[in-house]
């Protein structure tokens, strides 16, 4: 099997280095890719936001499938650019996407299914943004309605902060706060079969402790050993299903990653926000842990046969992964500095640890910073204290010049903290 990625992140290293383990790929391409993803992947250039590029490149490959693994290129429609030349997709449609891309549409979606969710306003003016903000109260919950490359929603209890960030999106989403942990659950669907992995936490703050603003995440872990047994069948039951349900019902279905980032509040799950794509960096720990080839997955949720997909199995081990950012991150990062150390790991950390490459670039014969979230260190041990030994040991290796990353991933669940 021939297979083509769309992407150059972290997510896309991470799935191309599970491809690259796959028996049954024969040919793994990415594009445009990054440094690291050259080490598993031939990298061909593309402008990921254009369809007819795409489908054009994966039809010169003679591509058997192509993964797109970034937001903005489903809600453009890439994905259907390709299904039309006659090439299987893993990723949903341009308007299935709007799942992640409208948060008012996601809203919408899940009223109709009854999905639990938070409360919510949809605002347009200021007006309405106020009225809004009083009628939840701190802490404040405004998401930009729009796709931000996670940067769109501000949790804070400053009102003006709160305010400012509403005024300046278009329309955005004004919700309540919800209480209690965070979870990410992805799952497989074909549009109708739904095929759950297994859930992540991951650390939105760019600070220990929970502190600092917001971030794309700056690590996650797998598996969750306080949570509720449970848990996947109940989200399965209340969220995944009747989402991919009603989707289908309205037209528009949903083949492709449905992320859906929850809360275990204290009365019950509430679905946070849908993404249409696997997550980073949860994707880093999950596929740590699949044991089942992932190219046949992928391709029967492609071709609506999911329903033939015997059983995934899965590893016993932890995964843990701390991502290294720039200098000055989430704000305007500095990129083009040298990253030294990744030989060092390979040598003496693998195959437990590994670095999977986000924001980096080529340049002769060095590695440079070339984005905010830079590497994503990922280890993998017997349990989640190990797995989080070995993953800091492996990013005490990596230098980069004023870069960042928190040090207390998996802390708590692995019992290093009360």
């Amino acid at each position: 099997m021939k297979v083509l990625v769309i992407g150059g992140g972290a997510r896309e290293h991470a799935l191309c280095r599970s491809l690259s383990l796959d028996p049954d790929v024969s040919a793994l391409y990415c594009a445009p890719g990054n440094a690291g993803i050259a080490e598993v992947a031939e990298l061909r250039p593309v402008d990921a936001l254009d369809g007819d590029a795409v489908a054009a490149l994966a039809t010169e490959l003679g591509a058997d499938l192509v993964v797109v693994g970034p937001e903005a290129p489903l809600v453009a429609g890439v994905g259907d650019a390709v299904r039309a030349a006659g090439i299987p997709v893993f990723g949903p449609s341009g308007e299935a996407a709007q799942l992640e891309g409208s948060k008012a549409f996601a809203k919408d979606v899940m009223a109709a299914a009854g999905v639990p969710t938070a409360r919510s306003y949809v605002c347009t003016t200021p007006e309405e943004v106020d009225a809004a903000l009083d009628a939840f109260g701190a802490p404040y919950v405004v998401k930009d309605d729009g796709l931000a490359a996670g940067k769109g929603v501000v949790v804070t209890e400053d009102l003006a902060a709160a305010r400012a960030h509403a005024l300046g999106c278009d329309r955005v989403v004004i919700e309540e706060y919800l209480d209690g942990p965070e979870v990410s659950l992805f799952a497989i669907t074909d549009g109708v079969t739904v095929l759950p992995l297994q859930p992540a936490q991951d650390f939105k703050r760019a600070l220990d402790g929970d502190e600092g603003p917001n971030t794309g995440g700056m690590g996650a872990y797998s598996p969750l050993p306080w949570a509720d047994p449970k848990l996947v069948d109940e989200v399965m039951e209340s969220v995944l299903q009747p989402t991919v349900d009603e989707l289908r019902r309205r037209g528009t279905p949903f083949s492709g990653l449905l992320y859906a980032g929850l809360a275990i509040t204290s009365r019950g799950v509430r679905v946070i926000e849908f993404n249409a794509r696997f997550g980073d960096p949860e994707t880093q720990v999950v596929l740590a842990r699949l044991r089942t080839p992932l190219a046949s997955v992928l391709l029967n949720a492609a071709n609506g046969t999911l329903d033939t997909e015997p059983p995934l199995t899965w590893r016993e081990d932890a995964a843990v992964t701390v991502v290294i950012a720039s200098h000055n991150y989430p704000d305007t990062p500095r990129t083009g500095d040298p990253i030294e150390g990744l030989a060092e790991v390979a040598a003496q950390d693998a195959p437990e640890a590994y670095v999977l490459h986000a924001g980096t670039r080529r340049e002769g014969d060095a590695v440079v910073s070339a984005g905010g979230r830079v590497l994503s260190v990922t280890a993998t041990g017997s349990d989640l204290a190990q797995a989080r030994e070995r993953a800091y040991k492996a990013v005490a290796r990596i230098r980069l010049d004023g870069s960042q990353y928190r040090t207390d991933i998996a802390a708590k669940a692995a019992g290093e903290v009360r």
